[in-house]
């Protein structure tokens, strides 16, 4: 039986590790993306990139995703089958701050590997898998989105994406390739970017807990999201690769929760009781019921949340849940954790994490 090979870009992230590490079970050859110039984190990945178990298996090569000459390199030099497209500046606050970089790197960076693909005349042999995003939706037009509602990006991130998936879907038309669009919503993880909301959450609770800070500060935790793990998303992905026709897959779990409702939760997992009070920027969290010999550090009614204007969007995307009948009924693809579930993993680790940093500082 024939090795498949797979590229994956953004292979130092979330998602591309998840995903690293299952198509290495599938006993694929994987190539990961990443630029000779950055001084990338490696550490999501560094578990498998050091064991020789995978030497053969898996190599990182050098490219840049705004240069087309060096994605054209890493195309023809590697010949995959697959092509998984997750690198891109995905925080939705940044893009605001950096709209030419975001939409290099997402909108141009998504033309350059299909244009790379077509240029090597691999449009017959190579699967393109592109990561697209809920924030197409923005200001949403159905309850529950689904492959058939209209898209509304109401950010430089979004917006961005959204040309990543027209493209996509013009190649595939133009050009008879096996392209397709992943629509992911929220997908989490203790893996996640330290800088996304519901791993800022768990982190700054952690370090409440361990006395490092005592209160964390947040912006609109009135938002609405459909949280998932990634874990379970990125099989989606490769099952979206192996479809016989190229395709248009809303990945979600068809449940939808606020901030406010994640914060919660957390405290909750932690044995933690809490009060809110006050409105808008007023609004603040105070601790009303926790284990003092379980937690020296808390003190009753020490205010532990707190909503800081600096920290809400330009333009708020305020509630997203997806429709994923169609990936469940074609695909057979059902999100296999809770928000519970992944509430304990996040908290789990992060306890851990932080914990080993005040030891090691």
């Amino acid at each position: 039986m024939k090795v498949k090979k797979a590229l994956i870009t953004g292979i130092t992230g979330q998602d591309g590790s998840y995903l690293t590490e299952f198509l290495l079970k599938k006993n694929y050859i994987v190539y990961g993306v990443k630029r000779k110039s950055s001084s990338l984190n490696t550490d999501r990945i560094d578990h498998i990139y050091l064991n020789n178990k995978f030497k053969n298996r898996f190599f990182l090569v050098y490219g840049d995703l705004t240069d087309s000459n060096s994605i054209l390199k890493v195309i023809k030099d590697t010949q995959p089958d697959e092509v998984y497209n997750l690198a891109a500046q995905s925080h939705v606050g940044v893009s605001f701050e950096l709209p030419n970089y975001t939409t290099q790197v997402n909108a141009i960076g998504t033309l350059n590997i299909l244009e790379a693909i077509k240029n090597c005349k691999l449009e017959a042999k190579t699967r393109f898998y592109q990561a697209s995003t809920s924030e197409l939706f923005g200001e949403i037009q159905d309850k529950k989105q689904s492959e058939k509602t209209s898209f509304y990006p109401k950010s430089p991130y979004a917006s961005s994406k959204l040309f990543a998936y027209w493209i996509t879907k013009n190649y595939r038309e133009s050009y008879g390739m096996h392209a397709s669009n992943g629509i992911l919503f929220n997908h989490e993880s203790p893996r996640r970017g330290e800088t996304f909301v519901t791993r800022k959450i768990t982190i700054g609770l952690s370090k409440i807990i361990h006395g490092i800070d005592q209160c964390l500060y947040l912006g609109n935790i009135y938002s609405l999201r459909d949280w998932g793990h990634a874990r379970d998303y990125v099989e989606m992905c490769w099952k979206i690769t192996q479809h016989k026709k190229p395709d248009d897959f809303i990945v979600a779990t068809g449940k939808q929760y606020s901030v406010k409702f994640f914060i919660e939760k957390c405290f909750k997992y932690l044995g933690i009781e809490i009060t809110w009070s006050g409105k808008g920027v007023s609004e603040i969290a105070k601790i009303k019921y926790f284990d003092e010999k379980k937690f020296p550090n808390l003190k009753k009614d020490m205010t532990v949340i707190k909503i800081d204007k600096k920290y809400f969007r330009p333009n708020e995307v305020k509630n997203l849940i997806g429709n994923s009948s169609k990936s469940k009924k074609l695909l057979n693809w059902k999100p296999k954790t809770s928000i519970y579930e992944l509430i304990k993993e996040m908290m789990d680790h992060d306890l851990i994490m932080i914990k080993k940093k005040l030891i090691n500082n």
